[in-house]
């Protein structure tokens, strides 16, 4: 699968986890594809926990929303946290949840490529997770998502009904060339 392959194939299907164990190969090739990313002055806030002990998992789950909680069955939970004094602020904007976003984007990306199943979740209670996971208080709890390989025989498989239901807006809606335009853009 190449890189456009999987910008195309991604999308969440936490109905779709298999409890089938997760290679630690394939989640160091995620975490690293996490790492590579691009981040403001090269400060790399982010944090990647790993969790995998079932009890974890299980205390896990009851942090996030009723409609998350599917993530039990997930035989790896990525929680990606941010560290406070690692952020860049100009002009009033924070720059660590721009910056945790490219390199979940490059795992979610990653993980898609390798045939595993993501979803990311940010309805969750911080406080919450912060304390089953020993989060230190300087740091945030960002954004989770399972990592599993999906119940049916591949990733094509799980997503194609998923990937048909998914709509997006005309590039005409999106583009303004040389300057904004209020009309819609040609």
């Amino acid at each position: 699968m190449d890189t456009f392959d999987a910008i195309r194939k991604r999308c969440s299907l936490k109905t779709h986890i298999s409890t089938r164990e997760i290679e630690m190969d394939k989640i160091k090739l995620i975490l690293e594809a996490g790492q590579l990313a691009a981040s403001a002055r090269n400060y790399q806030p982010w944090r990647f926990i790993i969790v995998q002990e079932r009890q974890t998992v299980e205390q896990l789950a009851q942090a996030f929303s009723e409609s998350n909680r599917v993530i039990v069955d997930a035989p790896v939970i990525l929680v990606v946290c941010a560290r406070a004094q690692d952020d860049v602020i100009k002009n009033g904007l924070e720059y660590f949840l721009f910056d945790v976003g490219l390199a979940v984007g490059n795992m979610v990306l990653a993980a898609t490529h390798l045939g595993l199943v993501t979803h990311l979740m940010t309805a969750f209670d911080e406080a919450q997770v912060k304390q089953i996971l020993n989060i230190p208080e300087d740091v945030r709890a960002v954004v989770a998502t399972p990592l599993a390989y999906p119940r049916e025989a591949s990733y094509d498989e799980a997503s194609t009904e998923r990937l048909s239901m998914r709509s997006r807006k005309d590039l005409n809606e999106l583009v303004h060339y040389n300057k904004w335009s209020e009309a819609e853009p040609a």
